[in-house]
């Protein structure tokens, strides 16, 4: 089973505050033109994506410099609807693998077309951005616009390590029945900080 964690882009995608608006209009039609086209202007920080580290620290290396290992694995989902802040766990040492992707699933998703999407979510502590760079995970994702608020510290601590942040994911309730599955995470071949992605997981 397959299952789609990405929200679809589409035009008047909701942005971050701040961000350009997406905007996706088809500039040929098929009655007048011959053939169908669609020209998109998107912020790479837009709808389910990858933050690499170049987008919060002093570096050149894009995200497409990273190894394509990194944007698929085994993933853990850990459960952390109703927490206004996602701290450790003494669990999650058990839970969490070397080498996994790990999922939070804040049930914040919902709102995802709301504005209080971006103005009220769950955060994590630096205990556990401290769990996760020490299992050596490949990369970690939620179904939140970040997983802090200014001054960012948590993407700094992840991005120290080289350990990309995926960002608007959805669907996640249908990870809750499966006890293995394997996430696959591609970002565009793109010679950027960050990137619009594809997130899927795939039953083991």
């Amino acid at each position: 089973m397959i299952i789609d964690l990405t929200h679809p882009i589409r035009d008047g995608l909701p942005v971050y505050p701040g961000d350009l608006q997406t905007q996706l209009a088809r500039s040929a039609e098929f009655s007048r033109d011959g053939y169908n086209n669609h020209l998109l202007t998107i912020n790479m920080h837009s709808g389910t994506h990858i933050d690499g580290h170049m987008h919060m620290t002093d570096c050149t290396e894009y995200l497409n410099g990273y190894p394509l290992s990194t944007f698929i694995g085994e993933g853990c989902l850990l459960d952390v609807r109703g927490a206004g802040v996602i701290g450790y766990k003494p669990e999650y040492e058990q839970l969490v693998r070397e080498g996994q992707i790990v999922i939070l699933y804040t049930g914040h998703g919902d709102l995802f077309r709301d504005p209080a999407y971006f103005a009220d979510f769950p955060v994590l502590t630096p205990e556990l951005a401290e769990l996760l760079i020490r299992k050596k995970i490949k990369m970690v994702g939620m179904d939140t616009p970040s997983p802090d608020r200014y001054p960012f510290e948590i993407h700094r601590l992840l991005f120290g390590r080289r350990i990309p942040i995926i960002e608007n994911l959805t669907n996640l309730s249908a990870l809750l029945p499966l006890s293995r599955f394997e996430v696959t995470a591609l970002p565009l071949n793109i010679d950027a900080d960050s990137s619009i992605a594809r997130v899927i997981a795939r039953t083991l």
